[in-house]
């Protein structure tokens, strides 16, 4: 069989990788904090006798765009944003340290701070604690003070400080779970990483920018498809002419 069918195939099914990484980005357009997945490929001489004319397409490591987002404002004392680079340190399912840009937070029933997705929220000792009946406050630094509204006189009391990293971007891969981690494991707290409270980051998803990519792949994976027509088409006639010898 002629080696351009695979060749065509190869082509194709990295063309369709990248149009289901792209769809994935336009879903998550409205995530707080996501960022958007990047894909590149790489070429592969194909091996043999004769002119190296040819050539596979391979996938290389999947990335992602780390550039900031956009900062909305929403006046929640729980939103907080992250001014430049860095990232919120939160527990994953598994135990492990996780580092994501999403500052949504809430406080479950049991008082500890987490994400939107349950996950809990990092301070430099650990998971955060807050007292009930406690109005949450986040300062720049990260620093979380809960206010008594008992009946009492109003108590300020220092819960903790939010663990805040700013690792080589370069080192950063982004888990299953959505997790970016360290590949040289946990990231120590980085005391020059500033929040926004009352604030998020928005995706940094080009929404219009990613449609048109999508057109583009669809017209792309099209091509690869008559190619590998054409080489089918080659090999039935190819074989008529054998038979008729």
């Amino acid at each position: 069989m002629d080696r351009l069918i695979y060749i065509a195939m190869t082509g194709a099914a990295q063309q369709f990788h990248q149009q289901s990484i792209t769809a994935n980005n336009l879903a998550n357009a409205s995530t707080v904090g996501y960022k958007a997945e990047t894909t590149a490929f790489r070429t592969a001489q194909v091996s043999g006798s004769g002119v190296a004319s040819r050539a596979y397409a391979l996938a290389a490591t999947d990335g992602a765009d780390l550039s900031a987002g956009a900062i909305r404002q929403t006046g929640r004392d729980l939103d907080v944003a992250i001014e430049g680079d860095g990232f919120f340190a939160v527990q994953a399912l598994d135990g492990s340290e996780g580092y994501t840009r999403g500052g949504s937070f809430r406080i479950s029933a049991e008082g500890e701070l987490q994400t939107r997705a349950g996950l809990p929220v990092l301070g430099e000792g650990g998971p955060l604690v807050v007292p009930p009946d406690a109005q949450v406050s986040i300062g720049a630094d990260g620093t979380v003070s809960a206010t008594d509204l008992g009946p009492t006189a109003k108590n300020v009391i220092s819960v903790g400080r939010l663990k805040l990293v700013n690792p080589e971007r370069a080192t950063m891969v982004r888990g299953g779970d959505g997790l970016f981690r360290s590949r040289g494991g946990e990231v120590a707290a980085d005391p020059n990483v500033r929040v926004t409270a009352g604030a998020l980051e928005e995706s940094n998803v080009n929404t219009v920018g990613s449609m048109v990519e999508m057109i583009n792949l669809a017209r792309q994976y099209d091509l690869h498809m008559k190619v590998l027509q054409s080489a089918d088409g080659n090999a039935q006639r190819a074989n008529q002419l054998l038979a008729a010898g």
